[in-house]
């Protein structure tokens, strides 16, 4: 097509570097603790056919709406991932916007101390707002809904490296899943849906039936450390902005991150092993 790039032509230093959140929803189980995931729709452009928390780019709506909020202040969430104050407010709508897109879980109430009880009722607006019709600040005014920012915990940073023809810098958030809300695949961005351990998702990846980018391996494998929500909810990780390393090896492309040992050692698919765009 005349307006796609070439690997000659491409000027990977040209690429802007958009805001994105992405949200760990967590339950306890019989099994231990159990994540939800997305197994995005292969042939999207950026992440297709790879399993994902829920999340996406950061809207500009995100950091003009004024909203009810209850938790921490926005300053907070500013020092948690070194941020400015607007960006801040931005990506911790973002955080529940794409949650409720995605998935339909919505960490929002009618009060400061409750969540909705079901949110099957939005099922329009959630289509609305996943094809940005109706932005999110409007929304929660219209249903005089309070957002619900003490659900969430602030996790990890990562930076999609230079060379990708879309880039995000992506704060992880998690969050408990709401007693009452399921999580569904009702999107048009993911094949499937489904909860699994992180044990369990990482020997999925293991033996070849899930493609995993580093940042969702690396987090997934934080996460089988702990053997309860309760015990998530209640760390405070170190937040450093990760950016890793692309480059060209005679096996083909590399990314490198610190500790991406096992990562390449865990044994299963790597999203750039058939490339050579770079």
């Amino acid at each position: 097509m005349a307006n796609e790039r070439s690997a000659t032509t491409f000027d990977p230093t040209s690429v802007p570097v958009k805001d994105a959140s992405t949200v760990m929803l967590v339950r306890d189980s019989a099994r231990g603790v159990e994540v939800f995931l997305l197994q995005r729709v292969v042939g999207m452009d950026f992440a297709g056919g790879m399993t994902v928390f829920p999340g996406g780019g950061v809207d500009r709506s995100d950091s003009e709406a004024s909203v009810r909020w209850t938790g921490r202040d926005v300053d907070w969430w500013a020092q948690r991932f070194d941020v400015t104050t607007a960006r801040a407010q931005a990506l911790v709508l973002a955080a529940v916007r794409e949650t409720f897109e995605e998935c339909g879980v919505l960490l929002a109430g009618p009060d400061p101390e409750s969540v909705l009880a079901d949110t099957a009722s939005h099922a329009q607006d959630r289509r609305q707002l996943e094809a940005r019709e109706l932005s999110f600040g409007d929304f929660l005014t219209r249903e005089k809904l309070v957002l619900r920012a003490d659900l969430l915990r602030p996790w990890a940073r990562w930076i999609t490296p230079l060379g990708e023809r879309r880039r995000y810098d992506t704060h992880f958030f998690v969050a408990a899943a709401p007693d009452g809300q399921d999580a569904d695949g009702e999107t048009s961005e993911a094949e499937h849906v489904l909860w699994q351990t992180p044990a369990e998702s990482l020997e999925h990846w293991r033996s070849g039936r899930s493609v995993l980018l580093p940042p969702t391996w690396a987090q997934l494998t934080e996460l089988s450390k702990y053997a309860t929500v309760a015990e998530i909810l209640a760390a405070e990780p170190e937040i450093p902005t990760i950016l890793p390393v692309m480059s060209r090896t005679d096996a083909g492309i590399h990314i490198a991150f610190d500790g991406d040992e096992g990562y390449y050692e865990g044994g299963g698919p790597h999203p750039w092993a058939n490339r050579s765009d770079i």
